[in-house]
C-alpha cells in the first residue's frame, strides 16, 4: 500500500457518502459516481481508500494507532493480556461493551463503499480481464469485512449490492451464518482465480493475500462450525489446507528474528511477509512503540499466560528439568521460549549508583544476566539504527534509562514502562524509532499477512481433518522453533501428562498446536476469534489473573482496588501479586451467549425482521 495516495481518500469518502445522481450535468471537477469510474486508473484510486479496512473500528483485531486501542485489545479479550488501568472485569466478557444499544459493529457502511466499486465494473472502459481483477480486488476488501461480522454476530444480511431507500433487501432478515460464509468463500475463489498474481505493485492486494486470508478465514470458520456444532466444516479445513500449502511453497522462508517483524524499519525485505502496512515519516504514523516507552501503556501479561511458554528443551514449566521456578523474575525468565523475552520485559537491575542519565552494571552479576542476554548498549540516546529492536537497558521516549525490569506502578518511582503485575508487555518497543512527546512518529511498518500465521493454519486444519503427522509437525511449528530457541515438536512426545496445566477437555496434541499459535501471535489480536472458535473462552477468561510472586516490600504499600499491598491479602508478606478479582466468584463468569455479539436493539428497533442471538 503507498501510503501517499491516502491523500485521496478525503475525496473518494465523499463519493461513498453523497451517491446522488439527481443532477443531469455534473462539473467536470466534482468527484462522483458518473466521473470517478471508466478508466483502470480510476478502479486504482478508488481502491486505495478500501485499504482503510485495516485499520476499520469495526474489526477487533486492527491497525489503530497504538496496540492498546487496536492489536492487543482482542488479546485482553481473550485474556491473554491485561489492562492494568482498566476496571477489575474483563472489558468484553463482563458487559463494559459487549451489550449495545448502538454500534458493536453492526455497521454496513464499508460493505457499501466496496459495492460501489463493483457496480462500476462493467460499465467501464476495461478489458475483461481488467475487470475480472478489479471485482476481485473489490471481493477481497468485502469479505476481508465480511468475516469480521460473521465472526461477531453470526448470522447477518448478505449484502452485495448497491441499496437504495426503496429496496426491499433494507428492511429483509439476517442471511443464514452457513450462506453468507459460502459466499465469502465463494468470492475468495472467484478473486484468487482472477486477481493479477502481482497485484498492482509492491504490497498490494495480489493472488498471495487472497490466499492468506482464505486460509485464516476458513480455518476459522471450519473450526467454528466444528466446534459449535454446525456442520459442514471438512470442506472449510480441507480449503485452508489447500491455501495454505500454496502459500507455504511460495514463501519457503521463515524470517530467522522473531523481535523484527514488529519492529522493521521496511517489512517488505523481511522473508515471509505477505502484506503488511507501511509507515512513512512525515505521512502515515503511528505511536506503537512509543506508546509502549511511556506511563500510557497499560498491557501486561498474567502469570498464567507467562507459564504457557514452553523450556528451551520442548517442555512445559511442569515437567521441564530446566526450569527453576517463578520465585525471582529470574528464573521465571531463564531457558525459556525466546519469544517470550521478545513479548514481555525480562528482568534486570543497573548498579545503585546509576541514573536516568548515566548508568552503570550492577553490583551483583546476577542482576545483569538479561542484560548481556538481550544485548545490553553503553549509549546514553536514541542510538537510531534501523533494526535494532531491543537495545537494554529500556529507556523511555525522551531516552531516559529504566533502572531496573520488573517495573511495578505500586512502588517505582519510574512510572514509565511500568505494571501492575511484573509482566510489561514491549512487543513494538524500539529505540531507533523516532520518538518525541508528540506520539505520532513511529514509522516502523506491521504485517498484515505473514508466512508464521499461515504454517499454525496448516498445523492446526491438518489435526481438525485427522491427518496431522510428524512430517505435519516439521513443515509446520517446526519451522517456527528455531529462531524461539525451543526443541522441535516430537509428536509421539506428547500425552496426557505432557503439560498437567492444560484444558483437560483439549486432545494434548491440539493443545500443544494451540499452544505454538498463542505464543506466536501474542500481541497481535488473534486471541479473541481463536477462544471463541474453539469454544474454549471460559478456561482462558474465567481464571482470575495475577502477576508474578514477589514480597510485600517488593511490591510496596499501593493502593490498588482497595487492597494495601497489592498482593491477595492485606495479611501476606510474600504471594503472586492481586491483580483482579475472581470473576467467577463475584458472578462475572463467562456466559455462552458472549460467544456471539448483541445485535444492536436500534438495529432490531428499525428493522423488526433482525432478530436478536440467543440469550441477548
Amino acid at each position: 500500500m503507498r501510503k501517499y495516495i491516502l491523500i485521496l481518500i478525503f475525496a473518494v469518502s465523499t463519493l461513498v457518502a453523497c451517491n446522488n445522481d439527481y443532477l443531469e450535468k455534473l462539473p467536470v471537477e466534482t468527484l462522483t459516481e458518473a466521473t470517478a469510474f471508466g478508466t483502470y486508473s480510476n478502479f486504482q484510486t478508488y481502491a486505495w481508500s478500501l485499504y482503510g479496512v485495516f485499520d476499520n473500528a469495526n474489526i477487533l483485531r486492527r491497525l489503530a494507532n497504538y496496540g492498546d486501542a487496536g492489536l492487543n485489545v482482542g488479546d485482553v479479550y481473550a485474556g491473554y493480556l491485561d489492562f492494568k488501568g482498566t476496571s477489575q472485569y474483563n472489558p468484553y466478557a463482563f458487559q463494559t461493551i459487549a451489550s449495545a444499544s448502538s454500534g458493536n459493529g453492526w455497521n454496513f457502511t464499508y460493505v457499501r463503499s466496496v459495492n460501489i466499486m463493483l457496480a462500476n465494473i462493467d460499465k467501464a472502459n476495461l478489458t475483461a480481464a481488467e475487470k475480472a481483477h478489479w471485482r476481485s480486488v473489490g471481493y477481497f476488501f468485502r469479505s476481508y469485512y465480511y468475516a469480521e461480522l460473521i465472526a461477531r454476530f453470526g448470522d447477518v444480511p448478505w449484502v452485495n449490492k448497491v441499496l437504495s431507500d426503496t429496496d426491499e433487501e433494507i428492511y429483509g432478515p439476517r442471511t443464514p451464518r452457513k450462506e453468507v460464509a459460502d459466499s465469502v468463500l465463494a468470492n475468495l475463489q472467484y478473486a484468487e482465480l482472477n486477481i493479477k498474481a502481482a497485484g498492482d505493485g509492491k504490497n498490494t492486494i495480489n493472488q498471495n493475500c487472497v490466499r492468506a486470508l482464505i486460509s485464516r478465514f476458513t480455518l476459522f470458520e471450519g473450526t467454528w462450525r466444528k466446534y459449535h456444532g454446525l456442520g459442514d466444516y471438512a470442506k472449510y479445513l480441507n480449503e485452508c489446507v489447500r491455501a495454505s500449502e500454496l502459500l507455504m511453497t511460495s514463501y519457503p522462508t521463515v524470517n530467522s528474528d522473531y523481535g523484527t517483524m514488529f519492529t522493521s524499519p521496511d517489512l517488505g525485505v523481511v522473508p515471509g511477509v505477505i502484506l503488511y502496512k507501511e509507515y512513512v515519516a512525515n505521512v502515515i504514523m503511528s505511536q506503537h512503540s512509543h506508546y509502549e516507552r511511556t506511563s500510557s501503556g497499560i498491557s501486561e501479561m498474567p502469570q498464567h499466560m507467562v507459564d504457557l511458554y514452553l523450556c528451551q528443551d520442548g517442555k512445559t514449566v511442569s515437567n521441564s528439568p530446566l526450569y527453576a521456578g517463578d520465585k525471582t523474575p529470574y528464573t521465571t525468565f531463564r531457558k525459556r521460549d525466546h519469544r517470550m523475552l521478545l513479548t514481555i520485559a525480562p528482568p534486570y537491575k543497573l548498579s545503585k549508583t546509576s541514573t536516568t542519565a548515566s548508568w552503570d552494571y550492577p553490583e551483583d552479576p546476577a542482576d545483569r544476566e538479561y542484560l548481556d542476554l538481550m544485548g545490553v548498549t553503553k549509549v546514553i540516546a536514541n542510538p537510531g539504527e534501523a533494526g535494532k529492536h531491543k537495545v537494554f537497558p529500556l529507556m523511555n521516549w525522551s531516552a531516559a534509562v529504566l533502572l531496573a525490569m520488573p517495573n511495578l506502578t505500586t512502588k517505582s518511582s519510574q512510572q514509565y514502562l511500568a505494571c501492575r503485575g511484573g509482566y510489561y508487555f514491549y512487543k513494538n518497543y524500539n529505540v531507533w524509532d523516532l520518538n518525541s512527546n508528540i506520539g505520532l512518529t513511529n514509522t516502523a511498518d506491521k504485517p498484515l499477512f505473514k508466512i508464521e500465521e499461515v504454517l499454525l493454519n496448516e498445523a492446526e486444519a491438518k489435526f481438525e481433518l485427522d491427518q496431522f503427522t510428524q512430517v505435519i509437525a516439521d513443515k509446520t511449528i517446526n519451522k517456527l522453533r528455531p529462531r524461539a530457541r525451543v526443541a522441535n515438536m516430537v509428536v509421539a512426545d506428547i500425552g496426557a501428562s505432557f503439560d498437567p496445566k492444560r484444558d483437560p477437555t483439549v486432545n494434548p496434541v491440539l493443545w500443544e498446536i494451540r499452544r505454538e499459535r498463542i505464543v506466536e501471535l501474542l500481541g497481535e489480536g488473534f486471541g479473541f476469534y481463536d477462544i471463541r472458535r474453539w469454544k474454549v473462552a471460559p478456561w482462558f477468561i474465567n481464571k482470575q489473573p495475577f502477576g508474578m510472586w514477589a514480597t510485600k516490600t517488593q511490591v510496596g504499600s499501593g493502593t490498588l482496588l482497595n487492597q494495601n499491598t497489592g498482593l491477595s491479602d492485606p495479611t501476606m508478606t510474600v504471594g503472586y501479586i492481586y491483580l483482579f478479582n475472581d470473576p467467577v466468584k463475584d458472578g462475572k463468569g463467562w456466559l455462552d451467549k458472549y460467544y456471539l455479539y448483541q445485535v444492536p436493539t436500534n438495529a432490531i428497533a428499525l428493522n423488526p425482521k433482525i432478530t436478536q442471538n440467543p440469550g441477548w
